[in-house]
């Protein structure tokens, strides 16, 4: 059913995208993500809904809904910063590679590459 409601408010905002032109690129874009942020709530809405079991046709079930899925959004938001946290703290480089190897006037013995000349040391071949 969920499925259904989805393909028919696509459709809807297809059709209506087609008779209103928007007359410029931030009204569309505007538009979309009006679009997506109520597909989100709507999904998400429904899903903490059915897997609480809440019943929404009483006035205690919706506001009971509404306290549920504002607890969600608050822990979602809450893991979403704890990921960020640790993508920015985690190591993206090689743990044999250190920043001494990007410099340019780096004549560390700490490098990977210390058993090659570094590359102010090669000369060029004279032709004469």
């Amino acid at each position: 059913m969920n499925w259904l409601i989805i393909l028919v408010a696509l459709l809807a905002i297809y059709i209506a995208t087609k008779i209103i032109h928007f007359r410029h690129l931030r009204h569309r874009i505007t538009a979309i993500v009006l679009i997506l942020l109520v597909l989100f709530v709507y999904l998400t809405f429904a899903g903490v809904v059915k897997s609480n079991n809440i019943d929404l046709k009483t006035a205690k079930g919706a506001f009971e809904a509404g306290k549920v899925y504002a607890l969600w959004l608050g822990q979602a938001f809450v893991n979403v910063k704890e990921i960020t946290g640790n993508v920015v703290k985690m190591e993206w480089l090689p743990r044999n590679m250190s920043s001494s190897v990007f410099s340019v006037n780096s004549n560390s013995k700490d490098s990977p590459h210390e058993s090659s000349p570094s590359a102010s040391d090669k000369r060029l071949p004279s032709l004469s």
